[in-house]
């Protein structure tokens, strides 16, 4: 396969997987296509990324020629609904509303403003520092996740676990492409503007962002839309019901 699609095929391989979760758990479908849907325009900041990040072979020669490209969309797309669903796939849990009267709570009175915390750490670093943008995204959504355990700490378990479940997905995921294409991270990072330090062949970067983005997505679905999680009990069937 030729070196110009080894990108598109590697956004096409997280949205497999993607495809797997949705049709394996109807129960999550809601959530994971919602998430997925605010997670997609993301993918239109790729201009920031390149080539101050990397700057990767795309279709059509999109991102060299303009800085977007089709393959962020795809990939900001499937990692929106993962990311929100990952910890429940691993530690069984349902959703349930949280009642109006306990959204009334003296630590959800900055509700809406933590919402914002990961778009203004963003532009403040962004605008007046020199970070990398992939820097600026880094602490923009570890700040966020932070941000959340003040109005949410009932949601602090899947914070970080599924920053680390996220973190083992996306290692796993990024590394089996280097097996078939052993340069790539040297033809198309910008190594240079980056800490150097590769982990397996994996820049550092790559871990942090897979790190803080699961940590963040992990929890905004419940915290952007007032869920609980609770416990997944399937009752026991009686000897009539197990017939």
């Amino acid at each position: 396969m030729s070196i110009q699609y080894v990108w598109f095929i590697w956004s096409l391989i997280i949205l497999v997987i993607w495809g797997i979760i949705y049709m394996a758990r109807p129960g999550y479908r809601r959530v994971m296509l919602n998430m997925s849907l605010i997670t997609m325009p993301f993918g239109l900041t790729e201009p920031l990324f390149v080539p101050e990040y990397w700057s990767p072979p795309s279709l059509f020669h999109l991102a060299e020629k303009t800085g977007f490209d089709i393959e962020s969309l795809i990939f900001s797309f499937a990692i929106g609904g993962i990311g929100a669903v990952l910890y429940r796939l691993v530690q069984r849990r349902n959703l349930i509303e949280i009642p109006e009267s306990e959204r009334k709570h003296a630590r959800h009175r900055l509700h809406r403003y933590i919402l914002l915390v990961p778009a203004l750490v963003f532009a403040l670093l962004a605008f007046f520092t020199t970070l990398n943008h992939i820097y600026c995204g880094i602490i923009a959504m570890f700040t966020g996740a932070l941000a959340t355990l003040y109005c949410r700490p009932d949601l602090k378990g899947k914070i970080w676990i599924g920053g680390l479940l996220f973190t083992l997905l996306y290692f796993i995921y990024f590394g089996s492409i280097l097996p078939f294409y052993p340069d790539y991270v040297e033809l198309y990072w910008n190594l240079d503007a980056l800490s150097h330090i590769l982990i397996l062949g994996i820049p550092l970067e790559e871990l942090l962002f897979a790190f803080s983005f699961g940590m963040l997505w992990s929890s905004l679905y419940e915290h952007l839309y007032w869920q609980r999680l609770v416990k997944d009990i399937k009752p026991k069937l009686t000897s009539y019901e197990s017939l």
